[in-house]
């Protein structure tokens, strides 16, 4: 019986190749997964959290501080499942810096991703008011725990709007919520750049009298928008510099806040890439 050896050699070379295409398929799939359990979670979460909206606006008529803390506690539970299920891992980095005598903080990071807001909620041990944009009410369910959770919306087109929205971010720190800013303005799509830091961002601690907290968060597009519509397993860092007290800089310095707090925040990203 004659053997055909060169058919043989053929079919070796392409059971390889086949199990390459296979372990991809197979990794895809995975991915898509994480991708479809996230947005399921997330969609069956704010339908099914229906009546806890309910229960908080009962609560906030009687007892407003409980009902940030539960919101807060809520709404963190929901976003640790997303973490979970998206398989995020975070070094966090210098939480030790986050004032402890003081309830009022003003957080600025830099922003990749959408992520950005899950990763970093999870870690603020207070009621913190995230400043989205105003396209963020369109979304039904989540407009309503947002609002519960004191986030503000800013019109990012319209100049006397995205003042109002500062003053009252003013406010809010005023009377005891800590708020949350990514002064970029939008998601910044260039890996390992920044956006001008905008000025106006910083007026929320000077007028309010409260520390800036730098956050500087990196490789969260890693997880999701360096990949669009996958969802990949990935390791953020995020990191809380030492707090900034506007009245404590000269006055040169205060003009130009946004500089000042962008060159720290380039810095430690710069520093922190090495730990990925």
């Amino acid at each position: 019986m004659k053997i055909n050896f060169s058919h043989a050699n053929l079919c070796l070379h392409k059971v390889p190749r086949h199990l390459k295409v296979c372990r991809l398929l197979k990794g895809i799939g995975i991915i898509m997964i994480r991708f479809i359990f996230v947005v399921l979670f997330v969609v069956l979460f704010l339908i099914l959290s229906t009546p806890l909206m309910l229960v908080e606006w009962i609560i906030g008529k009687f007892n407003p501080g409980l009902k940030d803390r539960s919101s807060l506690a809520i709404v963190n539970w929901a976003f640790r499942w997303v973490i979970r299920l998206s398989g995020t891992k975070v070094i966090a980095i210098g939480e030790e810096n986050i004032p402890t005598d003081t309830a009022l903080l003003v957080y600025v990071g830099n922003h990749r991703s959408f992520f950005d807001v899950v990763l970093t909620y999870v870690r603020v041990p207070r009621p913190t008011g995230y400043i989205a944009k105003k396209e963020m009410l369109k979304w039904p369910l989540l407009n309503i725990w947002m609002k519960d959770l004191h986030c503000l919306f800013l019109d990012r087109q319209d100049i006397k709007a995205g003042l109002k929205t500062i003053l009252q971010a003013i406010e809010k720190a005023k009377n005891g919520i800590s708020i949350c800013i990514f002064p970029e303005g939008t998601r910044n799509k260039t890996p390992d750049t920044f956006l001008p830091f905008h000025e106006g961002s910083f007026k929320i601690a000077e007028k309010a009298n409260v520390p800036i907290i730098p956050m500087t968060i990196v490789n969260s597009a890693a997880v999701f928008e360096d990949h669009f519509p996958k969802i990949k397993k990935a390791t953020v860092v995020i990191e809380y510099g030492k707090p900034i007290y506007p009245k404590e800089l000269d006055k040169e310095t205060r003009k130009s806040m946004g500089t000042y707090v962008q060159n720290i925040i380039s810095e430690t990203y710069f520093k922190n890439k090495e730990l990925i």
